[in-house]
């Protein structure tokens, strides 16, 4: 009987003698010699290895006797531990053809996309952009998220303090995203941060001055896992005036904090509830924001309703601003 498990590891040998052995329990070495014409220095040598790799057993006594293992069972491991280093050599040429990827766009730059595949090559990409910008960082922002919303808010302070603009548009499920607005949004809007928000957003975008932008490979659920890096190029020509298409119909978002109170204008807290009716948010947004509760929230939001005469929300937003209550 022929096997061919050299694409396991075993040499022609060592499958003659496990192959004598299948046929030959409790076999001696001389035994296992006799049934393949090798000597019986040669197939002890051979046995051991094969008792090493499991693919034998041998019983105590004098001579000891060996057993082939069950060739389903022993050789599968053999193949099954193959498979696990033809794996590793995949991931390894996976990261050296990434690497010879980045290195042909750092040295040819008119390759105008590059392909993201992994959190981590996104992640460092968007902080390339921004850290990188010497003028302005453009970006729609909604969900769902690579790196915890809020996480890079301290170096967008930095970044701003040496002159570099922040003009953000929020996605109405981001203002709306638990904490977000407090913790986040009005912190950078505070900070120097241009900020607007619509109803929704076409995708997630990241502009680094004229440079270079990054969006996601799909807009199915799923999507963000992978990215577009894009170099300059009428791609990223047409993402900048996409940008600021949707900048001119966004609604400002204003920190919330004191507002100024001018004469005839309501109180402190009605202005900051006016101001986040005019972005948009929703009721649990508002409520988390000025620390209401729900409840609270809805009958305020229906009092100033009924005071300014307005159906909807967005009356309510369009006759304060008519009364210059949200200058």
């Amino acid at each position: 009987m022929e096997m061919e498990f050299d694409v396991v590891g075993l040499s022609d040998e060592t499958q003659l003698v496990y192959t004598a052995l299948v046929g030959r329990p409790r076999s001696t070495a001389s035994q296992v010699a006799g049934a393949c014409g090798m000597s019986v220095r040669a197939v002890g040598r051979l046995l051991s290895v094969l008792v090493k790799d499991g693919l034998a057993t041998r019983s105590a006594g004098r001579p000891p006797h060996f057993t082939a293992a069950a060739p389903d069972v022993a050789v599968s491991e053999l193949i099954q531990e193959r498979e696990r280093r033809l794996d590793s050599a995949r991931s390894l040429v996976q990261q050296l053809a990434e690497k010879h990827r980045e290195a042909h766009r750092i040295s040819d730059p008119n390759i105008a996309v590059e392909l993201l595949t992994s959190h981590e090559d996104i992640s460092a990409a968007v902080q390339r952009l921004t850290q990188g910008a010497r003028r302005q960082v453009r970006a729609f922002d909604r969900p769902p998220y690579v790196d915890r919303p809020g996480s890079n808010l301290d170096n967008q302070r930095r970044r701003q303090r040496t002159g570099v603009v922040h003009r953000v548009i929020y996605d109405r499920a981001a203002v709306d995203w638990p904490g977000r607005l407090q913790e986040d949004i009005l912190p950078s809007i505070r900070a120097g941060e241009q900020a607007r928000v619509l109803p929704e957003l076409p995708l997630k975008l990241v502009i680094s001055d004229d440079r270079s932008a990054i969006i996601p490979f799909s807009l199915a659920p799923g999507g963000h896992s992978a990215a577009y890096l894009i170099q300059p190029s009428p791609m990223l020509v047409a993402l900048e005036a996409l940008f600021e298409v949707e900048w001119e119909r966004a609604t400002p978002l204003r920190d919330t904090r004191a507002p100024v109170e001018r004469p005839g204008s309501p109180d402190a807290e009605t202005l900051a509830l006016l101001r986040l009716l005019s972005s948009g948010c929703a009721d649990a947004a508002i409520a988390r924001t000025l620390g209401w509760s729900q409840r609270t929230t809805q009958r305020r939001i229906h009092r100033l309703m009924a005071e300014l005469g307005a159906d909807t929300r967005f009356q309510a937003a369009a006759q304060a601003a008519r009364r210059g209550w949200l200058q």
